[in-house]
């Protein structure tokens, strides 16, 4: 198996890879905020991690922060995906969109974090559940890795207060 690195961040297992896999690299913020909550968050990309600070507020009902990118994986055979993420012991959401709309339903699945500590999370397809805006939908279809059209991080579940989230590597195994 080959690894190619289109970034010090995404990490594709095969022997081919699309130039436009993950060229756009640019990660946006979407909090509470669109809702009316006073939430806020910042992401950072070194040349190492991703990291990914804020403080979630549940003022206004809000309660989230979020931040995506779009790649595509298409051809890929993507079987697998995992992150070595280093946080601050609370739990975040991997977000998966298959389409390029900035609302509408998501992949998700939480993750607990440890505690200033580098660990790495394995994900198959059936780990995630189709969700809206926080409600699990009643179809369940299993998610097709090489379908994946966004990428995201999200804290919510009335986790208040300064997170931080370090992301060393988004790896997608074939």
């Amino acid at each position: 198996m080959t690894t190619k690195q289109l970034s010090s961040l995404f990490v594709f297992n095969l022997l081919v890879v699309s130039a436009q896999a993950n060229a756009n690299q640019r990660w946006y913020v979407v909090n509470d905020s669109v809702m009316g909550g006073v939430s806020n968050s910042q992401v950072t990309q070194t040349q190492e991690n991703l990291l990914f600070t804020g403080n979630v507020s549940l003022d206004n009902n809000g309660g989230f922060a979020s931040i995506r990118t779009e790649l595509n994986t298409q051809s890929q055979n993507t079987k697998a995906i995992t992150l070595r993420v280093k946080g601050d012991g609370q739990t975040y959401q991997l977000r998966l969109r298959t389409t390029n709309y900035l609302d509408g339903a998501a992949y998700t699945h939480s993750f607990k974090t440890v505690k200033n500590e580098w660990v790495d999370i394995n994900f198959a397809p059936s780990d995630f559940t189709l969700t809206y805006r926080g409600r699990v939908l009643e179809q369940q279809p299993i998610i097709d890795f090489d379908d994946i059209k966004q990428l995201g991080f999200m804290i919510a579940g009335k986790q208040e207060g300064r997170f931080k989230l370090e992301v060393g590597k988004i790896e997608f195994k074939s």
